[in-house]
């Protein structure tokens, strides 16, 4: 009869090298798989903020970190980053990045500015409409009085039409300084004589009603407005009241 031991000596012993091959593959991928973590580690690093800094600055940075910089051709406006520095960047700071990766950014050509239209020659209501159309803000309003300019009308500006900013200040001519008249007291006078006198010295006048008043011959001026004593120009309305 044939022994057992043997075979079962030579099974256990092969069963023992399976298990430490096997153990052996496991131990290589474990430090195989740390390794390669390891090196991947060692390749990425923290993507640094370019924002605010010039071109020369953001490359030096990213160099110190074994990436490169790519300038965007089509430069953006920014109301906060002035011009000439990167306003964005792709990836975003904090990002981690594999080396000699590049870093996109684009650069600030500073706040947005609008072109200054012309105003010169224009009445007030028509250069505020064109500013606000074209988003210029207006930045002062300066007046002076001359009969050599229409009245109203914008004889000046700073900047100049065509230029690039945000606002911009006018010089208004608000015309001659009308000559004004003390209004005579023409109570107690004829009627249709004292709208006579005034209209010959270019005031525009009308008899708008009449009232009884006893003892007072019909057609004589009982009221008046502006009364007597007010100054009027020549523009002004007068309104008289005769009895009847």
């Amino acid at each position: 009869m044939l022994s057992l031991t043997p075979l079962r000596s030579r099974v256990w012993n092969l069963g023992k090298f399976f298990v430490l091959m096997g153990a052996l593959g496991l131990t290589f991928l474990v430090f195989f798989g740390a390794s390669m973590r390891v090196a991947l580690w060692a390749r990425q690093v923290q993507v640094p903020s370019l924002v605010g800094r010039t071109v020369n600055e953001a490359t030096q940075t990213l160099a110190e970190r074994d990436l490169a910089l790519r300038v965007e051709e089509n430069e953006r406006p920014d109301d906060k980053i002035e011009a000439g520095r990167v306003m964005q960047q792709e990836p975003d700071a904090g990002a981690t990045s594999r080396r000699q990766r590049m870093v996109r950014v684009w650069i600030s050509s500073g706040p947005k500015r609008t072109i200054v239209p012309p105003l010169v020659g224009q009445n007030e209501r028509t250069a505020h409409t064109r500013l606000q159309q074209d988003g210029v803000a207006v930045s002062s309003v300066s007046e002076f009085r001359s009969a050599d300019y229409p009245a109203d009308v914008v004889v000046a500006q700073d900047p100049a039409a065509t230029s690039r900013a945000p606002e911009v200040s006018i010089l208004l001519n608000r015309g001659e300084l009308a000559a004004t008249y003390v209004m005579p007291d023409v109570i107690g006078v004829d009627g249709d004589r004292a709208a006579d006198a005034l209209r010959r010295q270019g005031f525009r006048v009308s008899i708008v009603g009449t009232q009884p008043y006893p003892g007072v011959p019909p057609g004589t001026v009982v009221r008046q407005q502006p009364a007597g004593g007010f100054r009027v120009g020549a523009s002004d309305a007068i309104s008289l009241e005769v009895s009847r």
